[in-house]
């Protein structure tokens, strides 16, 4: 066990590496000049020469980039050219609307992704089977940010049962804060649920022809004991890699369902970011998600070889 962990610890390391070279490279191959950005269009040359020796652009990439991993390291990420805030105070005030509403769509994702998972599947060659593939289908291909304005639509300016837009703190009215996220976590988990409930039927169904259920069937065992005994617990490695894999991408997903619902999380500030081209912004928030998915990846590999000791095995001996 010891040795997996060591073992994806240091390919998570090397992936950080790497990804750190490549937003380095990225940002500046960016078009505009940051400096530009920083002094405006109607700045002097001398000005703007100023600031690209103080952000050291002058200097060879070899240099910059070492100056950049040793103030990432200390979070001296700077300050953002739109606001001159303090980069990472923005993402502090941010992330945790991010990381809430992250968590919170996942579990919308997984309760609504098991119900429909398990009901087709019980509901094999039915017509209600029909209408669970239909949801999970349209779950499947309808974009976030139609899915959102259509449920601001209807569930919040039509039927009045959400609010469309806003955000209340957790620690100023928990219960207030949960229901200005529901609608939004709903939105930004519909595609995962879809992806649950579909792995999860597909899994129920291999689980439920196996020899052993068939065997538990013939003993007397009640259907509902065998399927949350043998057919759940069976579709728990596979919703640990669902949840695992897409966590990075609702984090990354979020910038879209914030902007819809107005909500001040690290999406709006990407958005602000990218369209006044603010240079010292988007290279934290692209850092940050990166790290995101690098961490979240080994902490589901090592939860996933908790729950299969094969994959443990495995990793270990290759």
């Amino acid at each position: 066990m010891t040795r997996f962990i060591s073992i994806r610890f240091l390919e998570s390391l090397c992936t950080l590496v790497l990804s750190s070279i490549v937003i380095f490279v990225g940002v500046r191959a960016l078009p505009g000049d940051p400096a530009v950005a920083m002094a405006g269009e109607e700045a002097s040359k001398e000005q703007i020469e100023a600031i690209r020796a103080s952000l050291g652009l002058e200097e060879p990439l070899i240099v910059q980039y070492g100056a950049f991993v040793k103030n990432t390291v200390t979070l001296n990420l700077g300050e953002s050219t739109r606001t001159g805030q303090d980069v990472v105070s923005m993402l502090v005030t941010a992330l945790p609307v991010t990381v809430l509403l992250s968590l919170y769509a996942i579990i919308v994702a997984i309760v609504i992704g098991l119900f429909f998972g398990v009901y087709a599947e019980r509901r094999r060659g039915k017509i209600d089977e029909l209408g669970a593939n239909i949801a999970v289908l349209f779950g499947l291909s309808v974009p976030n940010f139609w899915l959102g304005l259509l449920a601001i639509l209807v569930l919040a300016v039509s039927l009045g049962w959400f609010p469309a837009s806003g955000y209340v703190s957790l620690t100023e009215d928990p219960l207030r804060c949960l229901y200005y996220l529901t609608l939004p976590a709903f939105v930004l988990g519909s595609g995962l649920a879809a992806v649950i409930a579909r792995q999860t039927r597909a899994s129920l169904i291999d689980t439920m022809a196996t020899d052993y259920v068939r065997t538990a069937r013939a003993t007397g065992i009640a259907p509902s004991r065998i399927l949350f005994r043998y057919g759940l617990r069976n579709s728990l490695i596979v919703l640990v890699t669902i949840v695992g894999l897409q966590l990075g991408g609702l984090i990354s997903g979020a910038v879209v369902t914030e902007r819809i619902f107005a909500l001040p999380g690290i999406g709006r500030i990407t958005l602000d970011a990218v369209f006044s081209r603010d240079y010292p912004v988007i290279q934290a928030v692209v850092l940050l998600v990166t790290v995101a998915y690098i961490v979240i990846n080994f902490l589901v590999d090592v939860l996933y070889s908790v729950v299969n000791p094969r994959i443990r095995t495995g990793g270990a001996a290759s």
